[in-house]
């Protein structure tokens, strides 16, 4: 009548605890996604995502400056123009609002943190698309790999450690690559976003970027019920050069994260998307949930599914949470 295996003593005072843990958050773990807007006076607050805000390239430096002392491992930056058209031309101008705000974090951090640029056209298109259109509306996936080749030479010409193809476009790892060491940035690295799905959680980032979209992008992301795609799309990838790969959506998807973690022989990231950050947000303003907590939790569970690396818009602020508990 007397168990003999009585798990609870591992977890009877807090140093035992933590010293059987399987699974740790760190601030290295965490990658900072940020929006800068061209031609803002002051930083604009985004609805949608309460706390987050449409960076200037001045407020853009100082919060990077904050997040790199907080110990993150990485920035990821957006960049949202005044102007859209047909083709993106914004992502490929050097002097467009991405490629001047990675110049301006590379000379005010430089290597003390990874900069990332997100390598897609949807932010500079004026139908909102992650690539061109032919004359009968379709993305042209072959088009829009040329242009995906010239914006990794420019943002990496512009100090980007790390480009970050999301659109989804058949072969855009494998060209990119080609581009950057054609060019004299074989030392550039890609994080390819190999399982990005079309999903409803993307919804706040919208307003984040302005989007243009008209339509739906599900000719290009994947379908949520699809699995074993996820691991074909990564295999992909990596044959093509990828050297990190990422799952889109978190929460949702830790199956599918797991699954690639376990094959993948290069590091794993996953993305705590902007409807994640919002749910979690308006449950906390409701009362319903604690925030700390219920936020660490979240980036933990993305951690045990395998991922190396998340991108969270709480990166900062969970780095310093993380920062005190160790102190």
């Amino acid at each position: 009548m007397y168990p003999t295996s009585r798990p609870r003593r591992l977890r009877r005072n807090p140093a035992l605890r933590r010293l059987v843990s399987e699974t740790s958050v760190e601030p290295r773990h965490l990658v900072l996604p940020m929006f800068v807007r061209e031609g803002l006076s002051e930083p604009a607050s985004i609805a949608s995502m309460p706390g987050v805000v449409q960076h200037t390239r001045d407020s853009l430096k100082k919060a990077a400056v904050e997040a790199v002392g907080a110990g993150v491992g990485g920035l990821m930056l957006f960049g949202v123009p005044e102007k859209h058209d047909a083709t993106g031309s914004g992502a490929t101008d050097p002097e467009g609002i991405l490629n001047v705000a990675l110049r301006d974090l590379s000379a005010e951090v430089g290597d003390d943190t990874v900069l990332m640029a997100d390598l897609c056209l949807d932010e500079f298109t004026d139908h909102g698309h992650c690539g061109v259109l032919d004359e009968d509306g379709n993305v042209d996936n072959d088009r829009t790999l040329q242009i995906y080749g010239e914006m990794g030479v420019v943002q990496a010409e512009s100090g980007a450690h790390v480009v970050s193809p999301s659109g989804m476009m058949d072969g855009q790892v494998g060209v990119i690559r080609d581009s950057l060491d054609a060019t004299g940035f074989a030392d550039t690295a890609i994080l390819a976003y190999s399982a990005k799905y079309s999903s409803a959680f993307y919804g706040p980032f919208r307003e984040a970027v302005d989007s243009q979209l008209r339509g739906d992008r599900k000719t290009y992301q994947q379908d949520p019920g699809n699995g074993r795609e996820a691991l074909r799309e990564a295999d992909l990838d990596l044959a093509e050069g990828a050297d990190m790969v990422m799952v889109k959506p978190a929460m949702s998807y830790l199956d599918v994260l797991r699954d690639i973690a376990g094959v993948a022989d290069v590091p794993v990231a996953t993305y705590q998307v902007s409807g994640e950050y919002s749910m979690i947000e308006a449950a906390v303003a409701n009362g319903w949930l604690d925030r700390q907590r219920t936020v660490l939790e979240s980036l933990t569970s993305m951690r045990r599914a395998g991922a190396d690396t998340v991108l969270t818009y709480y990166a900062t602020e969970a780095a310093r949470w993380l920062q005190d508990a160790r102190a």
